[in-house]
């Protein structure tokens, strides 16, 4: 044992209490250094450049164009924010009360989550028809990890619906395994149609490929709609056939723009293969809480599962933050004030995506209304000539990049979330307009008619300019204006 680690009565006469201070001075000395050491930062040979390159993971679309809608303000460009998919309204005051309650809880939790997280997420399900039992609940630091865990877990390719949120298809890859698209039916977003989604999971396994599970979002992002009861039984009968796993995203189900009509979770009609996950970031608009939990099935293959789950979240994010789940459970015990919150926000992203939709289809595309959470998704192919000639669009991602270049609109390519290019759809999120101050976005909340409040309707009205000059852009061969 080195002299300095020992304690004073046995260290060696002469030997100095400091590491750096030599016996009989009074002044410090340099800090001792490994012999050769340079005595400065200098590396330890000639820079040799790395030989590979890291492996490229692209940005998240729906990131990407908040970044460039942010570069447009410091340029000083006008822009409307329409592609980000944030809820867009404030926290609610009485959950920052208990996110600051629990705030001293530093420690590590269980894996799964806390007792009282997970018995909340699971009376919440149970109020949904779906009875749950708290053991068969984890938690995590928002839906996407949780998403990740459980491709990590399942194994195998993942049929995801096209269109479909970017992430899907996104985190096949990094999970080791391959997305196989399928398209969804006609104005029933989110699910699988169930013809195609058999054929292709046969041809795929006839190819060689392991298929295990399917992804479906109730209601859809990106098309804003909802599939019908009898679509999520028929693709629950095709799960049974081809033994598929079911994951079922349900993180807009409280924000169903008719509240009765009730949403058809495959768990209902396959509890046996389905999971479903839902989180705080899209009802409560706490997507910066990062907290989101995941429903398992009961019995044997659902107890794999969570274990499957819990070993990569313990090597991953080990738990999710304690100050958040406390918040997370009082959220999901659904207090009357959160209930109130919700269903304000719920009024005002149906009556702020009605008015979007509308002005599409004022300038002749194909609109399907919007039936849930806070999007739009217009089919421009009507004006596909117009778009061509005057402004050389061929793509979305044209169209999506005119957009946002020549007039400061951000709104995201169909492209991104599965569409052949050529499909001249875009998805569009209102719900940043709302307000820029917490003032006007509570306003927002309060109001009868959201969509007549000045600051709304001058984005609605910027909109349609756009789309205005977009046409007369092609008709007259000018210039647009600026």
């Amino acid at each position: 044992m080195a002299a300095h680690n020992l304690p004073a009565h046995d260290r060696p006469a002469g030997a100095s209490s400091s590491l750096s201070e030599p016996a009989g001075s009074s002044e410090p000395a340099a800090p001792s250094r490994p012999s050769g050491h340079s005595g400065s930062s200098a590396p330890c040979g000639p820079a040799r450049p790395v030989s590979f390159a890291p492996r490229p993971v692209p940005l998240s679309p729906t990131l990407a164009v908040n970044e460039a809608l942010a570069r447009k303000r410091r340029e000083g460009v006008r822009v409307l924010p329409l592609g980000f998919g944030e809820a867009g309204i404030p926290i609610h005051p009485a959950l920052t009360r208990e996110l600051a309650a629990a705030a001293g809880r530093g420690g590590y939790g269980p894996v799964a989550g806390s007792a009282a997280l997970r018995a909340a997420a699971a009376g919440y399900w149970a109020r949904r028809g779906l009875p749950t039992d708290p053991s068969t609940v984890v938690c995590g630091p928002g839906s996407k990890p949780l998403l990740f865990a459980l491709l990590m877990a399942l194994g195998g390719d993942v049929v995801v619906p096209t269109p479909s949120w970017v992430s899907y298809a996104a985190q096949a890859p990094l999970a080791g395994v391959r997305p196989v698209r399928v398209a969804t039916p006609p104005g029933e977003g989110g699910v699988p149609r169930e013809a195609l989604l058999a054929d292709a999971v046969v041809r795929a396994r006839a190819a060689g490929r392991t298929v295990r599970t399917v992804i479906v979002t109730l209601p859809d992002n990106p098309t804003g709609t909802l599939a019908s009861a009898e679509t999520v039984r028929r693709l629950c009968a095709v799960a049974r056939d081809l033994d598929l796993v079911i994951i079922s995203d349900e993180i807009y189900r409280d924000l169903v723009h008719d509240p009765a009509r009730a949403v058809p979770s495959p768990a209902r009609y396959a509890p046996e293969r389905t999971v479903v996950t839902t989180a705080l970031s899209k009802s409560l608009a706490a997507g910066g809480w990062r907290l989101g939990v995941a429903r398992l099935p009961d019995g044997p293959f659902g107890a794999a599962l969570r274990a499957g789950v819990l070993g990569t979240a313990s090597e991953i994010w080990s738990s999710a933050p304690a100050p958040m789940q406390h918040a997370a459970a009082y959220a999901f015990a659904e207090p009357p004030e959160l209930v109130e919150h919700i269903d304000r926000s719920r009024r005002l992203h149906a009556a702020v995506t009605r008015a979007v939709a509308a002005r599409f289809a004022e300038a002749g595309a194909r609109v399907p209304r919007p039936q849930g959470a806070f999007y739009v998704y217009p089919d421009l192919a009507p004006l596909r000539d117009e778009l061509r000639r005057g402004n050389g669009v061929r793509t979305s991602a044209d169209l999506s990049g005119l957009l946002l270049e020549r007039y400061g609109v951000g709104v995201l390519p169909g492209s991104s979330f599965g569409e052949p290019p050529g499909a001249l759809r875009l998805r569009v999120a209102p719900s940043l307009l709302y307000g820029e101050t917490d003032e006007q976005r509570l306003t927002a909340l309060a109001s009868p008619d959201p969509a007549s409040l000045p600051w709304i309707a001058g984005g609605l009205d910027r909109l349609s300019e756009v789309l205005a000059d977009l046409k007369e852009t092609a008709r007259a061969g000018r210039a647009a204006f600026a």
